[in-house]
């Protein structure tokens, strides 16, 4: 977390209820909202495009377990 967000976090964290409603109100009605539109689309470079061939050809990444088989293959149980 940058220095900026751990200060807008720690403010908001000591503000009374009615302080911290103002500064919802003020982000919702003024910075502007965030889509999968506003991301900016880019290329694949060598690297990715490498990545994806070996998706496409290496035989192991077309194997799938289930989340039981894998919480048995890591130890895990819940």
């Amino acid at each position: 977390m940058t220095a900026i967000k751990e200060r807008i976090l720690g403010a908001v964290t000591i503000m009374n209820e009615s302080d911290a409603e103002k500064v919802w109100d003020f982000m919702i009605h003024n910075l502007s909202p965030r889509s999968w539109e506003d991301i900016e689309e880019v290329s694949p470079d060598d690297w990715d495009l490498k990545m994806l061939e070996d998706i496409e050809q290496n035989p192991d990444c077309h194997k799938f377990i289930s989340q039981e088989e894998l919480l048995k293959e890591l130890g895990i149980t819940l």
